[in-house]
């Protein structure tokens, strides 16, 4: 039953670190490169439409300006060559020429042929034209009085015909100018075609731009990859040794950032290992001496008050070194994976035992205020020895008329343990020195004690993957939170 519950504890904190982990996906520095490579793309493709639309007018433009120059040029020639002819093109053949002309001559789709003769329409061709062309029409009248060359657009404002591109000639009979030739082209279709091609373009591009999404977001992985490396290695390191190292791949700036936190690793190492080394042997030489000197102690058989002082004073010394040993022990002995044993806690069980242990520390108004429910997997000893220290730490700072209150919660996947106090309180330029080891100085005095309680309370938290939090006002006083996450 005990394996079962905790299965299932574990299997929520799983749950919760995985929708941590989906969470964070959206901050981490691959998403940026991502969102930053999503919005070139973007801006891209939104120059590139605009620009793409514009070149395919222009060689849509050409392409029918081409064929209006071909067809105005197959009409010259057709004339020149009536000319060379023995009848030779006079003002009573011109007529008939013009409309043999129109009858044989098949335009391309959208274009339209049109002879004026006389300052009168004549013929046109093929049969249907479009109504801003018709004989009464203000485009229509403006050929009627034109007697030159001419290349112009038309713009209409009917989506059915579009604009008009048009070239003109004038009709020579025997040297004198009696009419127009008129080869004019509707935009719509080629409008239409650009719309087409457009549309096409856009969902090529739209294409193209999944599929590149997706190679970015694996390029970005595979190059970001010895970071998320570096930070596995680290959080791997922060929660067990220091002999975790990062593959070393390829050459270029990653390989020289992972060459270079492996050598920072071999040197804190190195030095880590040494200090460890050092707090032991020395934890275990200072024990013999003073368990010794304890021993010659308890022999002495004092004759004087002032002989029997001094070996109340020795012993006392005594019992502070061998205090201080123990503690360094303790923190030499956190970094361990072995460090904790951890169980399946009833979170209200545990606040109300430590509660009660509190309250023989001193005499002060002591407050249960809330009590946690649920269960957390920890150790209860380690979790007993670092609240007995903040609670201890309270009543160093208190006196019997100020009140420390006690309490635990269970929220948002943190459990929270905490003691508060109405003593004089800690003020900021302290608050963060206060955690590290032989610091003693709180508000410009030094306190009594080893200096060691509170970086027990900060190692056994970190031990647990959870932190210290505190806040405090000179004055009104201070709370010390052990916040863990479930």
């Amino acid at each position: 039953m005990k394996s079962l519950t905790m299965k299932r504890l574990t299997t929520k904190g799983v749950k919760a670190n995985h929708f941590f982990q989906v969470r964070r996906i959206f901050w981490e520095t691959r998403t940026y490169i991502f969102l930053w490579y999503l919005v070139v793309m973007v801006v891209f493709i939104g120059l590139s439409v605009p620009f793409f639309s514009i070149l395919i007018l222009r060689q849509v433009n050409a392409r029918v300006e081409e064929e209006l120059g071909e067809e105005l040029k197959a009409f010259d020639t057709l004339i020149e060559e009536k000319k060379r002819t023995e009848e030779g093109l006079t003002h009573e053949n011109l007529p008939k020429f013009l409309k043999y002309y129109l009858s044989v001559r098949l335009p391309e789709d959208d274009t339209f042929l049109i002879t004026i003769l006389d300052g009168d329409f004549l013929s046109y061709s093929p049969r249907a034209l479009p109504n801003t062309v018709w004989e009464s029409s203000e485009l229509m009248n403006y050929f009627l009085q034109l007697d030159k060359s001419e290349r112009n657009r038309y713009k209409t404002s009917d989506p059915d015909i579009g604009d008009i591109m048009y070239l003109t000639r004038p009709v020579i009979a025997e040297g004198q100018i009696r009419g127009l030739f008129v080869v004019l082209h509707t935009t719509a279709g080629e409008r239409e075609e650009i719309v087409e091609s457009e549309t096409t373009v856009i969902k090529v591009l739209f294409i193209v731009l999944f599929f590149a999404l997706i190679l970015a977001w694996i390029a970005s992985g595979k190059i970001l990859a010895p970071l998320r490396s570096l930070s596995t290695t680290a959080l791997a390191i922060s929660e067990s040794d220091l002999s975790q190292r990062i593959s070393i791949k390829g050459t270029g700036e990653m390989a020289e950032v992972a060459m270079t936190f492996n050598t920072m690793m071999d040197r804190l190492e190195a030095a880590f290992t040494s200090q460890q080394a050092l707090i032991k042997d020395a934890s275990h030489e200072l024990r013999t001496p003073i368990t010794i000197i304890d021993c010659y102690l308890e022999q002495l058989q004092p004759d004087s008050q002032e002989q029997k002082k001094i070996v109340t004073l020795l012993k006392d010394e005594l019992n502070r070194m061998n205090r201080l040993v123990n503690d360094l022990l303790l923190l030499a002995k956190a970094e361990r994976p072995d460090f904790l044993n951890r169980e399946i806690v009833e979170i209200g069980s545990l606040t109300e035992q430590l509660y009660n242990k509190a309250t023989t520390l001193a005499k002060r108004n002591w407050c249960l205020e809330v009590k946690g429910t649920g269960r957390i997997i920890a150790d209860p000893q380690r979790l007993t020895q670092a609240f007995l220290n903040l609670a201890h730490n309270a009543t160093k700072y208190t006196s019997e008329d100020d009140v420390i209150v006690v309490g635990s919660t269970v929220s948002k996947g943190k459990f929270s343990l905490w003691v508060r106090d109405t003593g004089e309180g800690i003020d900021t330029a302290h608050q963060k020195k206060i955690f590290e080891r032989f610091e003693r100085d709180v508000n410009g005095h030094r306190s009594e004690g080893l200096g060691l309680g509170l970086a027990i309370v900060k190692a056994i938290a970190s031990a647990h993957q959870g932190w210290v939090e505190l806040k405090s006002q000179v004055g009104i006083g201070s709370t010390f939170t052990i916040v863990i996450p479930l």
